[in-house]
């Protein structure tokens, strides 16, 4: 998150969290079970013998799923099923982990009451951010956020003090983390009158442009 900047989460549909996969798995009745490091599910009401096989796997530590294309005929149409079941459940998990990191990092929450639903975008609505700078002149500030119907978070941004800048820096790193999925990030043109008044971004904080 930055200032006069856009984002968006790119998402890689062979990455899944795993609380939201384990969600996903019960709400589909499959079966699962862990060892080690790895989640493997071996039922997905599947017509197909497995022959003690499993259906798909999921590496904890990368959250990296892997199906079994070999024994599964059937297997893109399962992963259509779980993707779509992951998908539900993963925009509500963006919408409530985003929400709780900003707020851990003082920011609070207000609706976009002008936002209807659509297929494509579930959610939207604003974290404002108010600066414990006294020097500053235009302390409060908003950041727009978007949840598409797959959990991709989308943000967009203008004028942000450099203490709520930050904070905002911290709650997505964070975000970036749970979810799995890195950060495109767009500048915007930065009005004259702002040039002096923001400091440089964070040195950790790689900026990648959409070309």
């Amino acid at each position: 998150m930055s200032r006069f900047e856009s984002s968006r989460f790119v998402r890689n549909n062979k990455i899944m969290n795993k609380d939201v996969l384990l969600s996903a798995c019960d709400a589909l009745g499959w079966t699962y079970k862990f060892d080690g490091d790895v989640l493997t599910v071996s039922d997905v009401k599947q017509q197909a013998t497995l022959y003690g096989e499993f259906a798909l796997r999921l590496n904890t530590k990368t959250n990296e799923v892997v199906y079994n294309t070999f024994y599964l005929p059937d297997a893109p149409k399962k992963v259509q099923e779980l993707q779509e079941q992951f998908y539900r459940i993963n925009a509500e998990y963006a919408r409530k982990s985003l929400i709780q990191e900003f707020k851990k990092k003082g920011f609070t929450y207000k609706s976009n009451d002008r936002f209807t639903p659509t297929t494509e975008t579930l959610y939207s609505f604003f974290m404002i951010g108010r600066s414990k700078d006294k020097n500053e002149d235009e302390p409060v500030a908003q950041i727009k956020f978007e949840i598409l119907h797959d959990g991709t978070i989308v943000t967009d941004s203008d004028y942000l003090p450099n203490d709520v800048n930050e904070r905002a820096h911290d709650a997505m790193d964070v975000l970036e983390q749970l979810m799995g999925n890195k950060r495109v990030m767009t500048k915007k043109p930065v009005p004259s009158k702002y040039l002096q008044k923001m400091k440089p971004r964070r040195v950790n904080i790689q900026n990648i442009t959409n070309k």
